[in-house]
């Protein structure tokens, strides 16, 4: 059997390397529309704030495809796919075989179809070219506007701020990142970001981009307020790329529609994972959904019985000087959930629990995320709650025993969701050599996602190291335990 993967970003290099881990003779072609080899999409807004390069973010070593014996054809999109003769065609006219496909196409960035926006300038913010030339930009420019509060233009909009430019960020909704937080806990996000030397249009529309010499020179608001920016990030969203799907005949909604196995409803030779598969009616734009789809393709690409059954994510903001971690259903009030809240706006903290049938349905932390791990565990797994409610939203307090300490962790408690890596894996990885987070993420991978997990495993680790002195397992280090 031989498979061709279309799509080269982070679930197809994902099920690539899924694929051969298991199965090191399995014919794999994979083509990537990106020249770039894989990289950590996750991390591009550690590059845009100067904390990583370029080269830094990479998701498999030089040389690894050809190593593996991998048909890697970078910089060739397919522009065709034939099922009836079970061929794709790319874009140097080769025709390529297949006995499976799988589509992991992701998604494209939207640009608002205003005036203005094709100006030198104006950059949408989703790949590493696009990093690079904001970087360019910026070198230059004396002041920015980010358009989308969300996870991303948040992310942008720091980042920038960190480099010493004056950031604006118009946001549509009322409040920021409104998929993930409540509007108490967006404008506390608002007021952390405003000590951070980003400003705030929120409720605001851009309306056109303001140009002279083909250079943009700011960006003009449905009420008439202009902004000037010589440099306009957009992040206001993305479209699944669903147009080879749909050309091919294949059953699409807002994404490539799928059934368990990840199959396409259409015709079970194709499977789509990522940003652009719909699963159950519910798309994903996080990097663990999709590492797990993929794990679950390259087992059923291999003869293995596996079902997806569908994620609960966990969003972090990956931005200096902002600690927060949302999950689940936040938006509930207190009259269709037992709602547990704490707000400190003036300290840039506010914490919310959310729970039903005495499970954790959703949670926002931000400020102080020192209980973020318990709470994605407890998430995650569905688990009990301690009948103290106050151990979820503050480390340390309570009248129950201290369950998110490093030493109180089950070996199954799942670490680094974006790659499944448990406790039990890391204390396996220390047994077998590994001393730091570099020895771990090369051993286990643990880290190399989102990076949230980073402190856990820190925490993991000193615990770890402190047994090995000698010193009581009862009083480990605390540093953000799962």
């Amino acid at each position: 059997m031989s498979v061709v993967v279309v799509g080269n970003g982070m679930a197809g290099a994902r099920l690539v390397g899924e694929l051969r881990r298991r199965d090191r003779r399995l014919p794999v072609t994979v083509f990537g529309a990106e020249e770039s080899p894989p990289y950590n999409r996750v991390l591009l807004s550690d590059v845009l704030a100067g904390r990583s390069g370029p080269g830094d973010i990479g998701l498999t070593a030089p040389g690894w495809y050809a190593g593996n014996d991998v048909d890697a054809r970078l910089g060739v999109p397919v522009t065709g796919v034939d099922r009836a003769a079970r061929t794709v065609t790319s874009a140097d006219g080769r025709v390529t075989p297949y006995d499976a496909l799988v589509l992991a196409t992701g998604s494209a960035p939207v640009v608002p179809p205003l005036r203005g926006m094709d100006a030198a300038g104006v950059v949408a913010f989703r790949t590493i070219e696009d990093c690079r030339a904001i970087l360019r930009h910026a070198a230059a420019a004396r002041s920015a506007v980010v358009v989308g509060g969300g996870l991303l233009g948040l992310e942008a909009a720091r980042g920038l701020a960190g480099r010493g430019m004056p950031v604006t960020v118009v946001h549509r909704p009322g409040h920021l990142m409104d998929r993930q937080l409540d509007p108490e806990a967006g404008g506390v996000l608002r007021r952390v970001l405003a000590d951070l030397g980003v400003a705030t249009f929120l409720g605001a529309r851009v309306a056109a981009a303001r140009t002279a010499g083909g250079r943009v020179t700011g960006v003009e608001l449905d009420d008439g307020t202009l902004l000037e920016a010589d440099l306009v990030v957009l992040a206001c969203g993305v479209r699944p790329e669903t147009g080879l799907a749909s050309a091919a005949g294949l059953p699409v909604g807002r994404g490539v529609l799928v059934d368990d196995r990840l199959r396409s409803v259409g015709d079970p030779r194709v499977h789509a994972i990522g940003e652009c598969a719909q699963h159950q009616d519910t798309m994903y734009g996080l990097v663990a959904p999709a590492w797990e789809q993929a794990g679950v393709v390259a087992d059923v690409l291999t003869g293995r019985d596996a079902r997806y059954a569908g994620s609960r994510p966990v969003t972090r903001l990956k931005a200096a000087g902002i600690d927060l971690a949302a999950m689940g259903e936040t938006g509930l009030g207190d009259d269709e959930a037992e709602v547990v809240r704490f707000a400190d706006p003036v300290r840039g903290t506010y914490k919310k629990v959310v729970i039903k049938d005495d499970r954790l349905v959703g949670a926002i932390l931000l400020g102080e995320t020192g209980t973020a791990g318990l709470l994605s565990q407890l998430y995650t797994r569905a688990a009990p709650l301690p009948p103290d409610r106050l151990h979820l939203l503050f480390h340390g307090m309570g009248t129950g025993p201290p369950a998110d300490t490093p030493v109180r962790i089950p070996d199954a408690a799942v670490v680094c969701h974006c790659n499944n890596v448990t406790k039990g894996g890391i204390r396996a990885s220390w047994e077998a050599g590994s001393r730091d987070v570099r020895d771990v993420a090369a051993g286990t991978r643990a880290t190399t996602g989102c990076g949230g997990c980073r402190d856990t495993v820190t925490g993991i680790l000193e615990w770890l190291r402190s047994q090995d002195a000698g010193a009581s397992p009862a009083a480990p280090a605390t540093v953000n335990p799962l």
